[in-house]
């Protein structure tokens, strides 16, 4: 087995680069269990310990399935994160809940679907605006208190919340959008993270794929892919974006490395409290993503990355106004 460098998130020592396990049952058309069983395994040998996924993902399949591929000897390897709150099953009105019978209910729930008896970090999928965090955060610390679950974490978090929540139990990471064309946490939320202790997990640090370069239209995308519904792929927006993407591939082959290296190194020189969850279900992007961990990047070059994808040049809100609706802060 290899090791890689690590990282923490509060009190907790991952891998510097995580698996987002999501693509796997949801998001991205059809995807084959056995392949992502292999590739999760592949991940583990190669060094990866935080593996993240969520009891909405698949409405619970994702959870199963991470389950049987840490049957045995396995689950002392990794570093297992899921997610709660989403009340409703895919397909669904979006309801989320943080009420406290619901924070252990579905913890129950989740510990069974991964056939574990402790979850190392437990995040609040999303905020639950109709019950205080306080509630929310202090049910989940008394699952800790219960060895149900080890470390406490947030996702889609704002300042606010994030003080409100560290305040009644150390709260070690958020898991939010950040990447080259999602910076909305910079300003004021990732100060707050450092101020706090609470170390940052990006998922998709590769903006869903579209940063790798493998995709310039929605031919070929199945039906129910979620890029599909998303602003910055539709018609207007996509073809401003590719311009930031063919500028990103001209660096990246300056460095001789792939536009997808490049932009997940530009993350992953964040901070060393930053641990991106980049995801796939194949082999061989596995071993690309974790190419990036030896790129280095100068001050001249980090400089350049940020010219040719400026913040503010994306086109296009990064998810449809539904699931804006449910973003914290």
């Amino acid at each position: 087995m290899t090791s890689l460098p690590t990282r923490r998130l509060g009190a907790l020592t991952v891998s510097a680069q995580g698996l987002g396990c999501m693509g796997m049952s949801h998001g991205y058309g059809a995807s084959d269990d056995a392949q992502s069983v292999a590739t999760i395994h592949r991940a583990l040998d190669l060094g990866v310990t935080l593996l993240d996924t969520a009891d909405f993902y698949g409405s619970g399949h994702n959870e199963e399935l991470i389950g049987r591929a840490l049957a045995g000897p396995r689950r002392e390897q990794a570093v297992l994160a899921t997610k709660f709150g989403f009340a409703n099953r895919l397909g669904e009105p979006i309801r989320i809940r943080g009420d406290a019978a619901y924070v252990r209910e579905a913890c129950d729930a989740s510990l069974r679907r991964l056939g574990v008896d402790h979850i190392d970090l437990y995040y609040l999928h999303r905020v639950d605006r109709t019950v205080p965090i306080e509630e929310t955060v202090g049910a989940m610390a008394e699952l800790v208190a219960a060895g149900k679950v080890r470390h406490l974490g947030l996702s889609e978090a704002g300042a606010a919340t994030l003080r409100r929540a560290h305040a009644v139990h150390p709260i070690a990471a958020l898991q939010s959008e950040w990447s080259l064309w999602t910076r909305d946490l910079e300003a004021e939320i990732a100060p707050v993270c450092r101020e706090l202790g609470i170390g940052l997990v990006p998922f998709s640090p590769l903006g869903r794929g579209f940063l790798t370069g493998r995709y310039t239209s929605l031919e070929g995308l199945p039906e129910d892919d979620v890029r599909r519904t998303q602003p910055r792929f539709a018609d207007g927006n996509l073809d401003r974006n590719l311009a930031i993407v063919r500028t990103l591939d001209a660096l990246a082959a300056q460095k001789g490395v792939t536009a997808g290296q490049l932009a997940l190194a530009w993350v992953q020189h964040r901070g060393d409290d930053v641990v991106p969850i980049p995801g796939t279900r194949r082999e061989t992007y596995l071993r690309e993503n974790l190419g990036a961990l030896a790129v280095e990047l100068s001050a001249d070059e980090l400089a350049a990355i940020d010219a040719a994808a400026p913040a503010d040049g994306v086109a296009g809100t990064r998810y449809d106004e539904r699931s804006l609706a449910v973003v914290d802060g």
